[in-house]
């Protein structure tokens, strides 16, 4: 770590080795010479008259990117793609002539980006696939514990702890649909030249249409794609880098909506996130169990989201075929979004699987609140038993005022059922109305919808995806 100037909290803290790697100087400008090869074994095998020689020359030095060379020539000459052609060409004599023949500098700029943004989406693919893994089996393990369920955070209908887990779910299973549908509309810029017309090889080919229109899907095969943008400017369209950053920002999203939960309902001290033996909550008090990891989940989402901003931006800010101010903002959004949202979901796979439960907590909630929603339930069991319905329905409402009061300004426990008890319009004993305080009974369908859910939506995810599960995540406390 160098002391002496920035570093990036994503690469130091959040972000892990596989994402940086994606996004490393390495990967980039060994794709360059991979698309290198590419461009010059379509064009051989198109006609133009480069060897085999040439192409084994390429290949055995596509590994090995000689950056002094690179960084040297830079200086002099104030262009990064032409002073990689140049060290390339050091390390390949027999076939500089023939490197980057008829392209343009977006040839390896923006099908590497393609290219490095596909394995990126690919990761994110895998993470999301895991983080819903660990969140079905803490939905299967919990579908039957009653919980306090709340609207505008005010006690409503119980519900149960499985049944919440799935409300996250479902909004990370929206994001994966996003996903899959950006990830696999990915196509490359192909080589297409300076203003996306291909006029070099139209000069390099004497003008053989036929053989021109084969370049680009050549291209695309070599490179593991189905195929090419049918047209362009010099760039592919920055709309490209649009929709996949608000695919970062939609898990973003949905990743601080379940931290968010996290964190309220550890204050409830209904759960708590993992912590370590040895961790410190507060530097002045030795008590506390902060959630710092899901606030950390909050933190670089709000990140991430902002941050779908600038490809937006840029996007609709294009010149015709090409304006440069897109490089400096898409070096900078692009990786650190990706970046950002490796590390949400390796938090996200910390916390799920290390969550804890406390249901003697839960319960102890939940029952106090449970007499006002059994409200309902008892009012009719007291018509059955022939009081008059809107009689007992305002006495109902008088009674829960009352035990509410009793609660707020008093302190006192929730009383109501004892207030209930008392008036002889409802017809029944404190023992009766106690034994209809079973809180699963007041759970609806919590069980059922969260078995449904995981057996027709989250099952066959699972399984379509069974090769991506299995991963742990480590974190940067």
């Amino acid at each position: 770590m160098n002391t002496d100037r920035y570093n990036s909290p994503l690469s130091e803290r959040y972000a892990s080795k596989e994402m940086q790697y994606i996004f490393s100087p390495d990967m980039k400008f060994r794709t360059w010479r991979r698309l290198w090869i590419a461009l010059a074994e379509t064009e051989k095998e198109l006609g133009l008259p480069i060897t085999d020689e040439q192409i084994a020359e390429l290949k055995a030095h596509a590994q090995e990117i000689n950056y002094d060379v690179a960084r040297e020539r830079e200086k002099e000459v104030r262009h990064d793609v032409m002073s990689h052609v140049y060290a390339y060409g050091v390390q390949c004599p027999k076939a500089k002539g023939i490197i980057h023949l008829g392209a343009t500098s977006c040839y390896v700029g923006d099908n590497t980006d393609i290219i490095v943004m596909t394995q990126a989406l690919k990761l994110v693919k895998k993470k999301l696939v895991n983080v819903l893994n660990e969140l079905a089996a803490f939905a299967e393990k919990y579908k039957d514990l009653p919980t306090l369920a709340f609207t505008h955070f005010q006690p409503a209908q119980p519900t149960t702890v499985g049944k919440r887990a799935t409300l996250w779910m479902q909004e990370f299973c929206l994001d994966l649909e996003d996903l899959d549908h950006v990830l696999g509309g990915m196509k490359l810029l192909g080589s297409k030249g300076t203003t996306g017309t291909q006029a070099s090889f139209l000069e390099l080919f004497n003008g053989d249409q036929a053989t021109i229109d084969k370049i680009d899907p050549m291209i695309a095969e070599k490179m593991g794609f189905a195929q090419c943008y049918p047209v362009s400017g010099q760039t592919y369209s920055r709309k490209v880098d649009t929709r996949v950053a608000n695919v970062l920002a939609g898990i973003a999203a949905s990743a601080h909506k379940m931290s968010n939960d996290i964190r309220l309902l550890q204050h409830l001290k209904e759960v708590e996130e993992p912590f370590e033996k040895s961790q410190i909550g507060s530097s002045a008090m030795a008590y506390k169990r902060n959630p710092m990891r899901s606030e950390r989940i909050a933190s670089l989402s709000r990140y991430v989201m902002i941050d779908a901003l600038n490809p937006a931006i840029t996007s609709a800010t294009q010149w015709f075929e090409r304006t440069l101010d897109d490089s400096a903002n898409k070096r900078l959004s692009i990786p650190e979004g990706f970046l950002a949202t490796d590390g949400i979901l390796d938090l996200c796979l910390n916390v799920v699987d290390g969550l804890v439960v406390y249901p003697k907590v839960i319960e102890k909630r939940l029952r106090s609140e449970l007499p006002f929603m059994a409200t309902e339930n008892i009012m009719m069991d007291a018509v059955k038993a022939g009081g008059d319905r809107q009689e007992l329905h305002e006495k109902i409402r008088t009674l829960s005022m009352e035990a509410g009061r009793n609660v707020k300004a008093e302190g006192g426990e929730n009383n109501l059922l004892e207030l209930i008890a008392a008036d002889g319009a409802f017809r029944m004993t404190l023992e009766e109305l106690q034994e209809t305080m079973e809180p699963s009974r007041y759970v609806g369908r919590s069980t059922e919808q969260t078995e449904a859910f995981l057996r027709q939506v989250i099952a066959p995810i699972l399984a379509e995806n069974k090769d991506l599960l299995g991963m742990k995540a480590e974190i940067n406390v």
